[in-house]
């Protein structure tokens, strides 16, 4: 409750690492709680990362593992004035945050998963935050806990939080090197018991349309017009393959944005598969289409800007499998079902694996996340909090190979 009255929004507009310095603010405020609870090494660098260690409490040689959770909320809803209450015994009715805004069991029917739990909602203006505040405070609180349960024997536990993961930009500047783990896993999931380690491969494409602008009633021949081009070029691809229309590990063209006139046009794609092989063949298909376009109406008509933007960690996870295993274990003897899923999105954990730090995604309990109808069940973050102290536990029990 009190992490989410920080405002960190971050922004696609400054160019700065962090991207606002409102994130900077939660960061030291973080810096000095950390030091208050006894970890170590706590250091926050220039570009508002933030590290610390729980030390080992054996001599017995485990390999360093770490926790990892983002500071920053989405830019899609404001994060400013957040008003957090909690509704007590949830009674599987529909919830007014606000007169005149409801969050309802039609439209939100995973509701009716978390009937006599207590919830954490908003007053229905701003988004709640646990994306990824809710991570970040069930890592906060296993490291208090296992400070209070030295009988369970753990070794070096590190913790890190960065921001600028909603603008895709989380992964770019953490010190994998400073870190210093074997393994670690981000907390930043949806719904108790989810083990991600796959993920899209993704790459963004930008296609520059120039046409020739003519008197339309003497055009013939002459006009190009590049806003008509982009929607026959749009027309070319899969209409079946969008994001409406895909679900699991279907991979899309997702358009998302057009603009322009007859001299001039751009449109903006992002191109998502599971499947590497599949993936290649989308970015060779738009190439083919520019290619195609630039055929019919002439060279340099179309121009595209293709760059790859991660890729699916299960590339990188699948050599160290066991790191799954002990998350299955923590879960289940923390009576939860795991249940692993592929991430139809990105993560942080997918650029940290391809950096040499493998890094799955584990629950962290919120739902319908950057919006304000955003929710966190308490007992979810409790299964979380818990999720975390058995994965240090059976990472300790774990026989290693020497």
């Amino acid at each position: 409750m009190n992490y989410v009255a920080f405002d960190t929004q971050s922004s696609e507009e400054t160019g700065t690492t962090p991207s606002t310095e409102k994130q900077r603010v939660f960061a030291q405020y973080l810096k000095e709680e950390l030091i208050q609870e006894g970890l170590q090494d706590v250091v926050l660098d220039d570009l508002g990362y933030l590290y610390a260690t729980l030390p080992a409490n054996t001599d017995k040689p485990v390999p360093t593992i770490g926790f990892i959770a983002h500071m920053d909320t989405s830019p899609d809803a404001s994060g400013q004035n957040v008003k957090p209450r909690i509704i007590s015994n949830y009674d599987g009715k529909d919830i007014q945050l606000s007169p005149g805004i409801v969050t309802s069991i039609e439209k939100f029917p995973e509701l009716l998963d978390h009937v006599g739990e207590d919830l954490i909602v908003t007053d229905g203006t701003t988004l709640l935050g646990a994306d990824d505040k809710a991570g970040i405070a069930e890592i906060v609180q296993a490291m208090v806990y296992l400070t209070q349960h030295p009988d369970i024997q753990h070794g070096t536990i590190r913790v890190g939080f960065n921001p600028d993961e909603e603008i895709g930009l989380g992964a770019h500047h953490f010190d994998v090197v400073r870190f210093g783990c074997e393994f670690a896993y981000t907390m930043d999931g949806s719904e108790v018991g989810e083990i991600e380690f796959e993920n899209f491969n993704a790459a963004s494409a930008k296609i520059t349309l120039n046409g020739c602008s003519v008197h339309p009633g003497y055009a013939k021949g002459k006009m190009v017009n590049a806003a008509r081009i982009a929607t026959e070029l749009v027309s070319m691809l899969p209409a079946d393959e969008t994001p409406e229309t895909t679900e699991g590990y279907e991979g899309f063209f997702h358009l998302t944005s057009i603009s322009g006139g007859c001299e001039h046009a751009q449109l903006t794609f992002i191109i998502r598969d599971h499947d590497r092989e599949y993936f290649e063949s989308r970015k060779s298909e738009l190439t083919d289409i520019v290619e195609a376009i630039n055929e019919k109406y002439g060279p340099g008509v179309a121009t595209l800007d293709l760059k790859d933007q991660y890729y699916n960690m299960r590339e990188m996870v699948e050599l160290k499998m066991y790191i799954i295993d002990i998350a299955r274990q923590a879960m289940t003897e923390a009576g939860i079902t795991p249940h692993i899923k592929a991430i139809r999105g990105g993560t942080d954990g997918a650029q940290l694996s391809f950096k040499g730090l493998p890094c799955p995604n584990l629950f962290a309990g919120g739902l319908n996340f950057h919006g304000p109808h955003e929710f966190l069940p308490v007992q979810s973050m409790e299964k979380a909090m818990m999720t975390v102290v058995n994965i240090c536990k059976h990472t300790f029990n774990h026989i290693w190979s020497v």
